[in-house]
């Protein structure tokens, strides 16, 4: 072929192509920038954005619609990179780190949605961090919560320096999406997590604005996971953490790498502990899920426009080191990912959390004064903006075991009459799972049963929570047809102990989905209770546990009702079924199992 040949080849494939709409004649200002950082503007405004940003640039932006909330407005995703790596599958086909950006999951929070478009739009431009969307794909969601973005009104967060106008925390369901991650219980959450599912970032960014005292640090960046594993995921962790400390001081910000919220409610000298979070948080779910999560926090008493600048500097040393640092994160999610299906047998620190041990830091805050309260008869706090100082605190950050559990050698079994509760889970995770197509009987099986359970007062994200004590047992148990097999051998390991280890925070468990396992269901007339009392009593061996349990607690045994729930419980007709969680733990794998 001719050159002329291939130029007009090459011309008559540009002419066939997505075409440039011409930049001029679309508006990608946002207004925040029209307004001075002032406002910001509605959720059509994002959609709009996002798509205009594609139609300007086809070559490096697609806007995709990834869900549709409950209220019916899309949920939007814009996608950018360079050479072609706009898609899942060529981001994979060239080994392109991809990082997923989000803004917006508590609304009112929202200088990350004004912050991105900016910013990616001026590295759509070129006038920003040349060539570096030829070596990462960002996927940004500008707001998770456009429903909660649409609750708009100027004093949703009242220690908050502006916008004028500003979304609410929550979805139109009233949900945290930010305590969601691992019940899924939001139609956002679910679209979000196919999303995740699709991209496979490496790094997972969350964008935030924290509450908490006057000072002057002005971004919190926490990058999880913080304590050790075995596949040393950790560390990568921590180098990126640094990477982007320093970056951030050098760009003039004073960034903290933990989350500034004092011990003890109000009190600054108190100080502050570290530790992992459990994975209902973002940054925390990316590490279950062995990726990088970042959490990104500026601080409320900053103005709108110092925490949009924060936002834009945090994303541009991030992206900085996207690029040359980006296949080393790659390769350390992958060995992290392989490792996780080793974890059978071992036990598993799940989460790592501060012990007593601190040593004094210098934090930058205000002059104040702790004084009663005639209104509130306790003891409020007074800052003084004008007055800078210098606080000598404690920081607990020597990490230590909080959580540990025994993974099994084979994996979980899940009865049918839960399946179709735990299931979706399962899928809207990518844990793999299979099911029982007869009856299968398991020789070595664990069960757990509670000892102690202790419900919440109250709803909290829609849920009645359950604080659960107790061991798993040996037992020799029968599944019928329709059973889960969830095996550990799979990336999906850790997440996968979360959520079916009872004494996780973050179990199904923990969350309520099995309550109705810890209700009494058959009862027993008082009189005949007396009467099978009586002749339980015959025996020498259940008379002394009696007597020693009346002994071991006095004002337990004032009542008559536990007096003869004591004998109910070691009878053949009490409901053997009670506090037992329908999940069986085993070593083996049973030979029924076939998993996809």
């Amino acid at each position: 072929m001719t050159r002329a040949a291939v130029l007009s080849w090459l011309l008559l494939v540009a002419a066939c192509g997505p075409r440039a709409v011409p930049r001029g004649s679309i508006d990608l200002t946002t207004t925040a920038e029209t307004s001075g950082w002032i406002r910001t503007g509605r959720y059509d405004e994002a959609v709009r954005l996002c798509r205009d940003l594609a139609r300007a640039y086809p070559d490096g932006a697609r806007c995709e619609r990834y869900g549709v909330t409950p209220e019916g407005r899309d949920q939007v995703a814009l996608v950018v990179a360079a050479g072609g790596a706009l898609t899942p599958e060529d981001a994979l086909a060239q080994r392109r780190p991809v990082i997923l950006v989000q803004a917006g999951i508590h609304a009112g929070e929202i200088e990350g949605k004004d912050a991105g478009f900016v910013l990616l739009r001026d590295m759509l431009d070129g006038k920003l961090l040349p060539g570096v969307l030829g070596a990462i794909t960002v996927v940004f969601v500008p707001v998770v919560n456009p429903d909660g973005h649409e609750r708009f009104g100027p004093a949703h967060r009242i220690n908050q320096r502006g916008p004028a106008e500003m979304g609410f925390r929550t979805t139109a369901q009233n949900l945290n999406l930010n305590r969601d991650y691992v019940k899924v219980d939001a139609p956002e959450m679910a679209a979000l997590l196919e999303l995740f599912a699709r991209w496979q970032p490496v790094v997972y960014v969350d964008l935030h604005t924290t509450d908490g005292a006057k000072f002057e640090h002005d971004v919190a960046v926490l990058v999880a996971p913080l304590g050790p594993r075995p596949d040393g995921l950790e560390r990568t962790a921590r180098a990126l953490s640094d990477g982007l400390q320093a970056r951030l001081t050098a760009l003039g910000h004073l960034p903290l790498d933990f989350y500034p919220s004092f011990i003890d409610g109000d009190d600054p000298t108190s100080g502050f502990a570290t530790g992992d979070a459990p994975p209902r948080f973002s940054q925390a779910y990316a590490a279950a899920r062995d990726r990088i999560g970042v959490l990104v926090e500026t601080h409320s008493w900053r103005t709108y426009k110092e925490r949009a600048q924060a936002m834009r500097d945090l994303l541009i040393a991030l992206f900085e080191r996207g690029v040359t640092d980006g296949t080393a994160w790659q390769k350390a999610v992958d060995d992290a990912a392989a490792a996780a299906t080793r974890l059978g047998g071992t036990d598993v620190v799940l989460l790592s959390s501060s012990n007593e041990a601190s040593r004094t830091i210098d934090f930058r805050g205000y002059a104040y004064e702790r004084k009663p309260s005639e209104i509130s008869g306790g003891i409020w706090t007074v800052y003084d903006e004008t007055t800078p100082q210098v606080w000598k605190v404690p920081l607990h950050d020597t990490m230590a075991p909080g959580l540990t559990v025994r993974a099994p050698r084979g994996g979980y079994l899940v009865p049918a009459a839960y399946a179709e509760l735990v299931a979706p889970r399962l899928d809207r995770h990518r844990v793999r799972f299979g099911r029982t197509v007869e009856a299968v009987r398991v020789e070595d099986a664990l069960v757990f049963r509670a000892d102690s359970v202790k419900f919440a007062p109250g709803p909290f994200e829609g849920r009645t929570r359950a604080t659960i004590s107790g061991a798993w047992k040996p037992e020799v148990v029968t599944l019928g047809p329709g059973a889960l097999w969830v095996p550990i051998g799979q990336p999906g390991a850790r997440l996968a102990l979360f959520m079916f280890e009872p004494t996780s925070s973050d179990s199904l468990a923990a969350w309520g989905f099995f309550n109705a396992v810890f209700e009494q269901k058959e009862y027993r007339e008082a009189y005949v209770a007396e009467e099978v009392a009586r002749e339980m009593l015959a025996d020498p061996a259940v008379r002394t546990a009696f007597e020693s349990w009346l002994a071991a607690d006095p004002d337990r045994a004032k009542s008559a009702d536990e007096r003869l729930d004591f004998f109910y419980r070691r009878h053949p007709s009490w409901d053997a079924q009670k506090d037992r969680l329908p999940i069986v733990k085993t070593d083996t794998v049973p030979a029924e199992m076939v998993v996809p």
